[in-house]
């Protein structure tokens, strides 16, 4: 480790520039360095960011030296190989990966893994899971040995949001449109809407949680899809005193299936509380039900992920007499 850990940034998006902002503006003491942001048509080398050509990925990592490769790029299948390359290559050359993207892990879960092994590096993807909610955090870690069984999932602020706005009284198309106009939905809200990507989240979660192959994990979408027709259901729902939720469920009990329904939440239900675009996950465990809630969608929650996995692979912990 280095008292400046290099970082090199695939991906210059939203997410991306907002995660390169965050290390570009920090102190002089932080224990981080944005060494270089690669692009599909070239790379920016920090501070300026000014375009050149794009080496090879080996070439960057050797030249910066680099600590750990932060993956920004879409979540998508045209881009899902490389991505899946540019990860694989890091962390057999012992650089941590941390990433918002989805795609790989999904297709590249157990090839990933080995290769972590191999190098003996690390791969965090809160950004992936959850954004700024901790949700991978607790399902990797922070609920291991409490007997954890079953999961319960709003991971999407996208569905939720515009769920609440359908209660509200809004017509489809103009819930869609605020979600898009206040950054919480992406331009293509499809895989929101559908529960896809309620169903990618706790999949990666899941995986976490019990040692799932995610790659191998089965998906169960009947009736989670959000559309004109949902509408009146919201309304029903909330003269009840109840909200509809996009809920993404797994159990133990079931191995390798995440289901995605709308239910009807009720009054204390962790679900049921949330407001606008926040997320939250519910780990049922022997020591009773585990809740982590609130980090509403956005590019700089995801960022913020990001940033927070990279100073937990990157740089020692610790108050000193072992305590970390």
């Amino acid at each position: 480790m280095t008292s400046h850990a290099p970082v090199v940034l695939s991906g210059y998006g939203p997410v991306g520039r907002a995660y390169a902002d965050r290390l570009l503006t920090a102190s002089a003491d932080s224990p981080l360095r944005l060494a270089a942001v690669r692009t599909s048509a070239a790379e920016r080398t920090a501070p300026r960011l000014s375009p050149g050509p794009l080496p090879p990925l080996a070439e960057t990592l050797e030249r910066t030296g680099a600590v750990v490769l932060a993956q920004a790029v879409p979540s998508s299948p045209a881009v899902r190989e490389q991505a899946a390359a540019d990860a694989l290559l890091a962390l057999r050359r012992g650089v941590h990966v941390v990433s918002a993207t989805k795609s790989h892990l999904l297709s590249h879960w157990a090839e990933l893994g080995r290769a972590a092994a191999e190098g003996g590096a690390l791969i965090r993807i809160s950004g992936a899971t959850g954004a700024a909610l901790p949700a991978a955090d607790t399902a990797r870690t922070g609920v291991r040995g409490l007997g954890c069984r079953t999961l319960r999932a709003c991971p999407t602020g996208t569905a939720t949001f515009v769920l609440d706005r359908l209660a509200a009284g809004d017509p489809f198309p103009a819930a869609v449109a605020e979600a898009r106009r206040r950054g919480i939905a992406e331009a293509d809200p499809s895989a929101d809407l559908s529960g896809a990507d309620a169903a990618t989240k706790a999949r990666l979660l899941a995986a976490l949680l019990w040692g799932w192959d995610a790659a191998a994990v089965r998906t169960d979408l009947d009736g989670a899809g959000i559309d004109d027709g949902t509408a009146e259901r919201a309304r029903a729902a909330a003269a009840r005193g109840h909200r509809l939720r996009a809920v993404a469920t797994a159990s133990a009990g079931e191995p390798l299936l995440v289901r995605v329904r709308l239910e009807e939440t009720e009054p204390g239900d962790p679900l049921h509380a949330l407001l606008g675009p926040e997320k939250a996950v519910v780990y049922g465990c022997e020591a009773g039900d585990i809740a982590v809630s609130g980090g509403a969608s956005s590019p700089l929650g995801a960022a913020l992920a990001m940033v927070k996995d990279t100073l937990d692979v990157a740089v020692p912990r610790g108050f000193g007499f072992g305590i970390s």
